[in-house]
């Protein structure tokens, strides 16, 4: 099946990627990006027609089939009505009154930005083998599978518990601890006695010595000073609201760290509160404890 990524405006449910990642296909994640994940997803499939397709849904594997099983042009529509794609002989958009298809339950449509910590858990999770094209030091312990670009080295010390994908040109360790579903993208450096879990990183981060990042989405070219913390928990163990254009909404997550935006440097020692958004280009002063979203 031939797929063509649509060029769509991202929600403002989304900052503060959307404006750090404006083209969503382009998001690194998972040894890849979203986008050429899904033509390798959609290349597997038989079909005749043209699937043009929002980067803010990934279908599940019962979805892909039953697009592929489709042989007149149908509009792809979520339950609110919103066109997610389309099937037809070319790449151009149906005509009013051809057959509706809705994603199903386990696909996935990213609204909200902890939806791109389930993405990652997805695909990380289903890493089936290893796949080492960068160097792996003595001392290094694994349980789990890895993806590791050319370029890389995982310095002595470093314990990686679960899946993990780790991009090209990337420098981790000596003596970190990366563990659950953690996707980092290319160029990126992951210093000593730092601990990454189940969280996503795009391209230049560098995350300074005796630092945490847990269940928190990382932009391109952002810095940690030396003993920076993403806090994931609130205290009464509920889940974790976010305000959203106004209004609170659940994420469904009992631990949610931090969003951050591009190019964004926090000093030394920042505290930042969990579920707390991190505009684009924003700082903060050593010793800074986030309490709110943080914008410029």
């Amino acid at each position: 099946m031939k797929l063509r990524i649509l060029d769509i405006t991202l929600p403002d449910s989304l900052e503060p990627i959307a404006s750090a990642l404006p083209q969503l296909g382009n998001m690194p994640i998972a040894g890849g990006s979203l986008a050429e994940l899904l033509r390798t997803e959609a290349a597997a499939l038989p079909s005749r027609l043209f699937l043009s397709l929002s980067p803010t849904l990934w279908p599940s594997s019962e979805l892909w089939q039953i697009l592929a099983q489709q042989e007149q042009p149908c509009r792809l529509l979520s339950a609110q009505g919103e066109l997610l794609g389309w099937l037809n002989e070319d790449d151009e958009l149906p005509a009013m009154g051809c057959k509706e298809i809705m994603p199903d339950a386990t696909s996935l449509l990213i609204r909200y930005p902890w939806d791109l910590l389930t993405l990652t858990e997805r695909l990380i999770g289903a890493f089936s083998e290893d796949r080492l094209l960068g160097i792996v030091r003595e001392g290094v312990s694994r349980d789990g599978f890895l993806y590791l670009g050319e370029g890389s080295v995982i310095l002595p010390g470093v314990y990686i518990e679960g899946n993990v994908s780790i991009g090209k040109h990337c420098k981790i360790g000596p003596n970190c601890h990366l563990r659950g579903n953690t996707s980092i993208a290319d160029h990126c450096h992951i210093g000593n006695a730092v601990e990454i879990k189940n969280s996503l990183l795009f391209e230049h981060v560098a995350v300074g010595h005796l630092s945490y990042v847990g269940d928190s989405v990382i932009c391109q070219n952002t810095n940690f000073g030396a003993g920076s913390i993403c806090s994931n928990l609130r205290h009464d163990g509920k889940n974790h609201c976010c305000p959203i254009n106004g209004e609170k909404i659940d994420s469904g997550r009992q631990k949610l760290g931090a969003f951050i935006g591009a190019n964004v440097k926090l000093g030394i020692n920042t505290s930042i509160y969990p579920g707390r958004k991190l505009y684009s280009n924003s700082s903060t002063r050593p010793a800074e404890v986030v309490q709110k979203d943080l914008k410029v």
